[in-house]
């Protein structure tokens, strides 16, 4: 019998993200390498334009899905028209600690679905309500756990936060990698551009980078690539007029992957200030390509580079001696030996292995219930 997986996320395809693009490979890998067939339930409007409405069945790269209407908050979108997609799952995965979390833990005696989530960061990506985002963890968020058979930190800092509250369930399984995708595209000649990849949203902190592109000065380039979010395009075009940088930063929205391998094969850096990361997927997916990581201190961060010895942190609250540390690194030299390594260091995130450890989890949860 072959196990089916119905994944649940607020946002899939067309939508485009580090989480979209995780839940997407997790199901493609699952089917491919392991026989485990995935659907996604999703919300019928893309949190970029309310205005649109997507159609309620759709699929993408062979993935069924399923979108049904919300109302209330992106930041907590309501939906309870989940609990009657849910058809002939063996294992609901939901994706991210938001209404689907808590309303799938208190409506478990109705659909009876073992249910298994991975935490992609929680939701303590601001200090956005800070203290409310806590006393909700400390109390909602930890009675809804009790319904999980597993809590997938989706890094080792979302699995140390879990297991303050549920410390059974909760295991560290990092986000697989798409290293195939931008494989080898970066520059191949040592150039002074960095590039961003992933939403405009405050906790991205982009414009710190272009402060940074400020503080090192001409002929150093930013390329920024992605979607909306709490930033717009014009907040982020306003920020590098009022450094004085216009012309050396780029902006593309929604760029196609096809654009962003264009891109990437200009600049020799992947570029981060990121406040708060569960794992960091885009910098990896840079390095597949051969750019080498310049990132903000954060834990995520600093295990990555020491785990690789691959690339450089630096502290982008004060952009002037970041720049200082960037331009020596860069005049260091090594840019081909560099661009290899990073290439190579990608290669240990790759999807296969991932989820294999997800398959391997899921047989034990059904073992676990049919006992």
């Amino acid at each position: 019998m072959i196990m089916h997986v119905r994944h649940v996320v607020r946002q899939f395809a067309p939508a485009v993200g580090g989480l979209e693009d995780a839940v997407a490979q997790l199901a493609l890998h699952l089917q491919r390498d392991h026989k485990i067939e995935s659907s996604v339930v999703t919300l019928d409007r893309p949190f970029g334009d309310l205005g649109c409405r997507l159609p309620a069945e759709g699929e993408y790269l062979g993935i069924p899905i399923r979108r049904i209407p919300f109302s209330g908050s992106t930041r907590y979108p309501i939906a309870p028209g989940v609990l009657k997609e849910l058809g002939d799952a063996d294992i609901v995965h939901i994706h991210g600690i938001d209404f689907f979390f808590d309303f799938l833990a208190a409506t478990r005696r109705l659909h009876r679905r073992p249910l298994v989530a991975s935490t992609h960061g929680g939701f303590f990506h601001t200090d956005f309500a800070s203290t409310a985002k806590r006393a909700w963890f400390a109390s909602i968020t930890r009675v809804s756990a009790r319904a999980y058979a597993r809590l997938f930190g989706s890094s080792e800092n979302d699995a140390e936060t879990f297991r303050r509250i549920a410390p059974r369930q909760t295991i560290a399984i990092e986000n697989g990698v798409n290293i195939d995708k931008w494989y080898d595209a970066g520059a191949h000649e040592l150039h002074p551009t960095m590039m961003f990849i992933g939403r405009f949203s405050v906790n991205k902190d982009v414009p710190a980078l272009i402060a940074l592109v400020a503080a090192l000065g001409a002929p150093w380039r930013l390329i920024i690539a992605g979607q909306p979010s709490d930033l717009s395009p014009a907040d982020l075009r306003a920020a590098a007029a009022a450094k004085g940088v216009a012309d050396q930063v780029e902006i593309h929205v929604g760029p196609d992957d096809s654009t962003l391998r264009q891109l990437l094969g200009q600049a020799s850096y992947i570029a981060s200030a990121s406040r708060y990361e569960g794992f960091g997927l885009s910098v990896v997916e840079g390095m597949s390509a051969g750019l080498v990581p310049l990132l903000r201190p954060i834990p995520p961060f600093q295990r990555l580079v020491e785990s690789t010895r691959c690339g450089l942190l630096t502290d982008m609250n004060d952009p002037i001696a970041a720049a200082r540390e960037i331009q020596e690194f860069h005049r260091g030299g090594g840019g081909a030996s560099r661009r290899a390594s990073a290439i190579y260091a990608a290669a240990r995130f790759g999807w296969t292995g991932v989820a294999g450890r997800f398959a391997a989890e899921y047989r034990s949860v059904l073992e676990g219930a049919a006992e």
